[in-house]
């Protein structure tokens, strides 16, 4: 009986052992935006042609969970945009870092949410509400869109709202 006999540098036995525990520890890693959104209802949220570019809508999803969010059409695309344009976004509007909240902290011009009162964290809400400066770690959780009809509808979250360790209701 013949032996095999596999030579693997230290690197490449990490980097294999490690695709490995990912897999296990971590099952769902992989799925797409839509598995993400967790167990979150779909909700209508506004009917496009009332939306101004520039204007903030502020909104509860789910409703009535004290979960604030807001939603504003950008003056062009922007990731996870829905719309005609592919320009209307919303995020949960708490600080990634330490949780204090964004109301009224929207600059259009930039099309930036931010700065945070507590560590002045900025988020740009044209990439995903992505980090920009300050001390947050990660992007603003963004609310999963979707026109149907003549209606923006929410369906979920992109990533773990602060504070929480899972985003089921």
């Amino acid at each position: 009986m013949s032996k095999c006999h596999i030579e693997l540098s230290r690197r490449d036995f990490l980097f294999a052992s490690a695709s490995g525990v990912i897999l296990v520890a971590f099952p769902t890693m992989g799925k797409t935006t839509q598995q993400k959104q967790g167990f979150y209802p779909e909700e209508k949220i506004i009917q496009i042609a009332r939306l101004r570019p520039g204007q903030v809508h502020y909104f509860e999803y789910p409703q009535k969970s004290s979960h604030m969010c807001m939603l504003v059409r950008l003056d062009g695309p922007a990731g996870g945009g829905v719309g005609p344009h592919q320009d209307i976004v919303a995020f949960h509007t708490m600080c990634t870092h330490m949780g204090r909240q964004l109301i009224g902290k929207y600059n259009h011009q930039h099309k930036v949410l931010g700065p945070c009162p507590v560590h002045l964290s900025v988020f740009d809400l044209s990439r995903y509400g992505m980090l920009t400066s300050g001390q947050a770690t990660q992007s603003l959780p963004q609310v999963i869109l979707e026109q149907k009809n003549s209606w923006v509808v929410a369906k979920g979250y992109s990533q773990l709202l602060y504070g929480h360790h899972t985003n089921s209701r």
